[in-house]
């Protein structure tokens, strides 16, 4: 796997400092709502591409994806407690997530869901249709840890 040149964590300060620019804008033009949907939507297609990105040339499963992860930890990103790992089932819960302080640190933490959260199921369309993800609460949005659930679904 090729070392990124900056983190992802890294990256995500950079353009969460571009994206805010863009979103104070779109609200003053075309309102809160309005300019959350395009971001929203934006931001999905750009986590989709990125899933397929990560997959090209690979055989897809959950160790794969299980072995991606640690570009999102790098920087300790990311303090993750695995809860299960096979070949169908990649469990585990985020109890401290530096991405979350970060966009509450820039002044952005009611557009971190938007800004990072939003990516997680989209990346997996993007990476294969059969890995599906559950999360129930994230530190994003005032839970103490994110449980994410992903599982591999011949069916997909």
């Amino acid at each position: 796997m090729a070392e990124a040149p900056v983190s992802i964590l890294a990256q995500r300060r950079i353009e969460a400092g571009f994206a805010k620019g863009i979103y104070e804008e779109m609200v003053a033009s075309i309102g809160q709502e309005a300019a959350r949907g395009i971001m929203t939507r934006a931001i999905v297609r750009l986590a989709e591409q990125a899933g397929a990105t990560m997959a090209e040339g690979q055989q897809t499963s959950v160790a794969h994806f299980a072995d991606l992860m640690e570009l999102w930890r790098r920087d300790d990103a990311l303090v993750m407690d695995v809860v299960r790992q096979d070949d169908l089932h990649f469990d585990f819960n985020v109890t401290r997530c530096r991405y979350a302080e970060t966009y509450r640190e820039m002044g952005l933490g009611e557009l971190g869901a938007v800004l990072s959260c939003n990516r997680d199921g989209a990346f997996c369309v993007g990476y294969d249709k059969r890995l599906k993800l559950t999360r129930t609460q994230t530190i994003m949005g005032g839970a103490t840890h994110c449980d994410f659930r992903y599982v591999w679904d011949e069916a997909g």
